[in-house]
């Protein structure tokens, strides 16, 4: 019998654990594997790199979870620094080039094709975006450069455009490396992964922290000095200088190669699949982590979150399949978790407007806690914000802002979210209680309790 060629294109997360797990599951004779990565590293974890840069973790090695040596152990075919720029679905090859070999191209044939491209920033095309010292933190090659950048500068001023997860977290990162910053936000509150009212709190905690968080105002570009390096930032409201500029304006979902192949793309511009990862409509192509949509187990629409937590189980089915196992991945609840400084931030299942996008009829309720027993050193105030459907009671979201053993705590709803629990239901939870975790009624059950209650007075 003919060996089958698996290609991966990608090779992050989600492309090496479907390789992984493909080879775990196939011998070499039975099955060839060849990854492409147009990047210098692998199986890395982007979600360290401001804790790299903030000098909590050492880097880049501390953040490799498998380097190109140990796959090629397993004998998987890794090609690093070749970039797949064509998919030629009809023939069943792809056409790479070498990016450190004078740009040398070849085609390599498959028989099954797993697409693990990622997700590229979202980079405005503003003036001087492009300058020297402006940074994007989506691979260790943008971290290595941002610290160069810190390192040979002789200022001491950092503005962060956008305050989503990878904004806060560089504010701290910049905060701890000592320089005064400045966070920039389009939006009328921090953090627009949470409610308006939950993202107030984030404003007013990032400001007590010495952050400069300027919310409703949008950058028109980036100033630059006579070397022609970044100096400063504009808006529509006045000018921040400027040392350093970081990005953290999110990403979209990187598929320029599935939409010239004519694949199927959702709203956001993910790649579609069902619960085998397979690609809509193809029977031997695959795709995972930051490049596909994925169900939405509360909205039943299909949406976009880059999340490793998501690839690396994307990867894991996808290996199983390829590897002529089954399985699926039935969907998620939408659950983050990030920090800054002290201030633990989380949120799973449905904002208020995204309940509203869905058609859902919802009460809320939110209640200001303690972390820990009252009257146990160090119980520091936690608030907590639960969504219900109205007529059922049927938990849709929660999101979490407080201090140590906060963050955390948005996994018992994000496991009520996946069972189908209602908040009445919830507040019988047998959740684990003594004074220096939590008070008698835990937080979330507290919020429960009075979602509940808010169900009850609605009616139906």
């Amino acid at each position: 019998m003919a060996t089958e060629r698996l290609v991966v294109v990608g090779g992050d997360a989600a492309g090496m654990a479907a390789a992984s797990q493909a080879r775990r599951l196939r011998k070499p004779d039975e099955l060839a594997i060849t990854a492409f990565e147009r990047g210098h590293f692998t199986s890395y974890s982007a979600c360290g790199i401001p804790y790299w840069v903030g000098g909590d973790v050492d880097g880049p090695d501390a953040l490799i979870a498998r380097t190109a040596e140990e796959h090629r152990a397993r004998d998987i075919d890794l090609r690093m620094r070749t970039e797949v720029t064509e998919l030629d679905l009809d023939r069943g090859r792809v056409r790479t080039r070498e990016l450190d070999n004078g740009g040398r191209e070849s085609w390599t044939g498959f028989d099954k094709l797993v697409l693990a491209t990622g997700a590229r920033p979202r980079r405005p095309g503003l003036p001087g975006i492009d300058a020297p010292g402006v940074h994007g933190v989506q691979t260790l090659d943008d971290g290595q450069a941002l610290l160069d950048t810190l390192d040979a500068s002789s200022g001491r001023r950092a503005v962060v455009v956008g305050a989503g997860y990878i904004g806060v977290e560089m504010a701290e990162a910049l905060i701890r490396s000592g320089y005064e910053v400045t966070v920039l936000e389009q939006s009328a509150q921090p953090m627009s992964t949470l409610d308006p009212d939950m993202g107030a709190l984030v404003h007013e905690a990032m400001c007590g922290m010495g952050i400069e968080t300027v919310c409703g105002t949008t950058v028109t570009g980036v100033l630059t000095d006579a070397e022609g390096r970044a100096r400063a930032v504009t808006t529509e409201d006045g000018e921040y200088p400027a040392d350093v500029v970081v990005l953290g304006l999110g990403v979209r979902p990187e598929t320029t190669l599935a939409a010239a192949a004519g694949l199927p793309l959702g709203e956001s511009g993910g790649l579609l699949t069902d619960l085998a990862m397979r690609v809509r409509g193809q029977d031997h192509i695959w795709a995972g982590g930051d490049c596909v949509e994925v169900l939405d187990l509360i909205s039943g629409r299909t949406r976009h979150i880059a999340l490793g937590t998501h690839a690396n189980k994307h990867g894991q089915v996808i290996g199983a399949n390829v590897g002529g196992g089954y399985a699926t991945f039935p969907g998620v609840v939408g659950t983050a978790v990030s920090k800054v400084c002290d201030l633990e931030i989380a949120r799973t299942g449905l904002l208020e407007r995204e309940a509203q996008a869905a058609g859902l009829r919802f009460v809320t309720a939110t209640v200001e806690a303690t972390n820990r027993a009252g009257y146990y050193p160090g119980a520091r105030p936690m608030h907590v914000k639960m969504l219900a459907e109205r007529r059922t009671g049927r938990l849709l979201g929660a999101q979490i802002v407080g201090r140590e053993g906060a963050g955390k705590r948005v996994d018992i709803a994000a496991v009520a979210l996946t069972a189908g629990m209602t908040v009445e239901r919830m507040t019988a939870l047998d959740l684990g209680y003594a004074p220096p975790f939590s008070p008698v009624w835990d937080p979330v059950l507290v919020a429960a309790r009075k979602a509940a209650g808010a169900v009850r007075a609605a009616g139906a």
